[in-house]
């Protein structure tokens, strides 16, 4: 299997280890020089030239308070990349900014529940879901996905019967960390369940713009049945590789329902930084053949990944992700499963995610086994990781 060909992919394909273990990075300096980290959510991909050089120009010009009320570039951009994704006709006031998305899962957490109350989620799930839920002194609904022929789904009855009592359902949308993109068929459901319930809906669609699956992607608030009871919180540090510039947004077509979400944080939120938005602007505006590329050099690491795990894993049980570039890893049949993200930092010296972390407490020993692999790296630096993985596992067997 070959990586594109592209001059960027030439890039991806070079990463030179010394450069990425820089003092400012949280992955590649957390564990010893002698680890391969392939667990929090960045890419080791250089960030787009467009994002870049708009950095750079903001850099010649002031850098006091920027347009807090929303930046008069930026919405229409954002307006039309929602839009394309099924957001259309938002009114005013539909889009409030936010330092980052896992905020704005508090703020709808603490706006629209109150404490002691069930909040419905599926797990696995990304930690600040359940975290937001019992930070705020809610109970987690947490209604565990199942395993089907080609991937994972959703078990409707559960989540009826955890929706009953609850009044929000917490939605993330490409999942993280299965990579599931839910279809249009699985939307309409949820979308049902969502009015039969009453249930306000937290869409958490950051990873929208990393699918694999070559159809437009629905936004579970396209369809107006459900709008007014919906926000979407959306932003760019997944698909552009820019965590390090926090920024996200609140979106939905019910301009009080974001308006009370938002100010339930009120001056405990803060706002996005000036240079996040000259980055989102440059993203939106710019880097669009940037991410065209980076999208297609990950889906073929992810097929990679998993024609490796075929043939040099075979126990290993694992779909291919749909969106993002997270694998969800079951390692459960090895002998080591019970500390299995110890054993493969001291083994193989390869750093993953441990499957607990994506659970609430009730749920931890459910996921133990289970460890969430990061593939958003270079083939070589893939292949490296993988082949420790394997020599190590193996030999333990």
């Amino acid at each position: 299997m070959t990586s594109p060909t592209t001059q960027a992919d030439d890039v991806r394909d070079t990463l030179d280890v010394g450069a990425l273990r820089h003092p400012d990075s949280m992955k590649w300096t957390l564990y010893p020089p002698d680890v391969i980290p392939m667990w929090v959510a960045d890419m080791d991909y250089p960030v787009a030239p467009a994002i870049l050089d708009a950095l750079r120009e903001r850099l010649t010009r002031g850098l006091g308070y920027h347009q807090l009320r929303g930046d008069p570039e930026l919405l229409p951009l954002l307006r039309a990349h929602l839009a394309a994704q099924g957001l259309d006709d938002l009114p005013e006031g539909g889009i409030a900014f936010l330092p980052g998305v896992v905020p704005g899962l508090y703020a709808a957490v603490h706006a629209l529940t109150t404490p002691g109350e069930p909040v419905v989620t599926m797990t696995p799930i990304y930690h600040p879901f359940h975290m937001a839920i019992t930070d705020l002194g809610r109970r987690v609904a947490g209604v565990p996905l199942r395993e089907g022929e080609t991937g994972y789904e959703i078990n409707w009855a559960a989540l009826d019967a955890a929706s009953r009592g609850s009044r929000l359902l917490m939605l993330c949308h490409p999942h993280n960390p299965t990579g599931r993109v839910w279809t249009a068929e699985e939307l309409e459901k949820l979308r049902d369940l969502a009015i039969a319930r009453d249930l306000f809906v937290v869409s958490d669609e950051l990873h929208a713009d990393l699918r694999y699956t070559g159809s437009a992607f629905e936004a579970f608030a396209a369809d107006p049945r459900v709008r007014s009871r919906t926000i979407t919180l959306t932003g760019p540090c997944k698909a552009y590789n820019t965590a390090g510039l926090g920024i996200g947004a609140m979106v939905g077509h019910n301009a009080g329902l974001v308006s009370r979400v938002r100010s339930a944080a009120g001056g405990l939120m803060g706002h996005e930084g000036a240079m996040s938005v000259t980055m989102w602007r440059a993203a939106l505006s710019g880097a669009g053949p940037w991410l065209e590329d980076t999208v297609a050099y990950l889906q073929t690491n992810r097929d990679f990944l998993m024609a490796y795990l075929r043939e040099k894993l075979p126990w290993v049980r694992a779909y291919a992700p749909e969106a993002t570039y997270l694998a969800w890893l079951d390692l459960r049949d090895h002998p080591r499963a019970g500390d299995i993200q110890a054993f493969l930092l001291n083994e193989a010296k390869v750093a993953v995610h441990d499957g607990p972390v994506f659970a609430p407490e009730a749920q931890k020993a459910q996921y133990q086994g289970f460890v969430r692999l990061n593939f958003a790296t270079s083939r070589a630096i893939l292949t490296e990781a993988l082949d420790r993985m394997a020599t190590a596992l193996n030999s333990a067997r």
